[in-house]
């Protein structure tokens, strides 16, 4: 038999693999690569037209829909953000964690989706401590998904609302977003990259807008091969160097809780990668300081500097209100078939 032919009889006789759809749901945010840089702008615009929207008639928008925030981590910021973000528009929501329900009994993830579906639940926002949660729930479900951060992996709406904080200080006046938006911006984002969906997200974003991102940090929490991760993102180990390029840099946690067996000596962290108001002052007097949250005061930030007039860390959190309040509109929106 000829090459051709064993290839043809191959083809007829093997059943091709399916070719992957995820997100099935359109309204599903898995990712920030779900969205193009036009629905990044159309989400961005939506955020500003809600937050100036008159409450009586936002509150609404999604009367009565009903979301289930599933959290199987503790989160103070993202979960309250999101709850306020849904009622805002309406919508009831009903809260389960790993702590108070059939999840600690051993009950599996994709168990508890179908469960909520039976319930009701039109849209599940997700956070959880194992990357792809978020895949495996939207398969199972076929609901909207909102990924409010899984393992190691993504955390895409604090992405946007990072995006729209850094909008506000380097392109005020600016909603919406093109390929060159933020040309000519550096961000340096530093810390502990490794385990970071925060900067995961980010470096998948900004530099679609146009952005340089550097990362910064030891090579035991930021390895070598992330200069790879995307275009646009490079690595700098001095920090004082990453902060002479910057206008806006991003500091994250050490995450000791995923620390087992890095050797890591914090005391020679924070020489090299505290960012400390004389450090700040010395390279970057102008730039935008920011932090995803928790805060570890004199670890990788001190007091002074997150308190101080280059702080936008509650800006973040403010924002976060507006934009989950449009990821939440487009997650059901989309199920009806409307506006994305």
């Amino acid at each position: 038999m000829t090459p051709t032919a064993t290839a043809a009889r191959r083809t007829l006789f093997t059943p091709p693999l399916p070719e992957p759809r995820f997100p099935y749901n359109p309204g599903s945010m898995l990712s920030v690569l779900d969205l193009s840089v036009q629905g990044v702008s159309r989400l961005l615009a939506r955020a500003a037209e809600l937050e100036r929207m008159d409450p009586l008639v936002r509150d609404r928008i999604l009367l009565k829909r009903r979301l289930a925030l599933l959290f199987y981590e503790s989160s103070t910021r993202t979960r309250t953000s999101f709850e306020l973000a849904a009622k805002a528009l309406g919508a009831d929501t009903t809260l389960v964690s790993n702590l108070s329900s059939s999840i600690e009994k051993g009950e599996s993830l994709k168990d508890t989706g179908l469960t909520l579906r039976a319930l009701g639940a039109e849209a599940i926002i997700l956070r959880h401590n194992s990357s792809g949660a978020a895949w495996l729930l939207e398969a199972s479900t076929r609901l909207p998904v909102i990924n409010a951060g899984d393992g190691m992996h993504e955390h895409p709406t604090q992405a946007l609302l990072d995006l729209r904080t850094l909008l506000a200080h380097l392109r005020p006046g600016v909603e919406g977003v093109d390929e060159k938006t933020l040309s000519g911006v550096t961000v340096a984002i530093v810390g502990d990259i490794l385990h970071s969906r925060v900067a995961r997200s980010n470096m998948l974003l900004l530099p679609r807008l146009g952005a340089r991102v550097l990362l910064c940090g030891p090579v035991q929490l930021l390895p070598d091969l992330a200069a790879h991760a995307a275009a646009g993102v490079a690595i700098e180990r001095n920090f004082d160097a990453a902060l002479g390029q910057s206008q806006a840099v991003m500091m994250l946690r050490i995450q000791a809780e995923r620390l087992s067996g890095l050797q890591l000596d914090l005391d020679e962290y924070k020489a090299s990668y505290q960012l400390t108001g004389q450090r700040l002052a010395a390279h970057a007097p102008a730039a935008l300081v920011m932090h995803p949250g928790p805060i570890i005061r004199g670890m990788e930030i001190t007091a002074g500097v997150a308190d101080g007039v280059q702080s936008a860390i509650l800006e973040q959190v403010t924002n976060g209100v507006a934009i989950r309040m449009a990821v939440i509109e487009r997650a059901l929106k989309h199920e009806n078939g409307g506006r994305p």
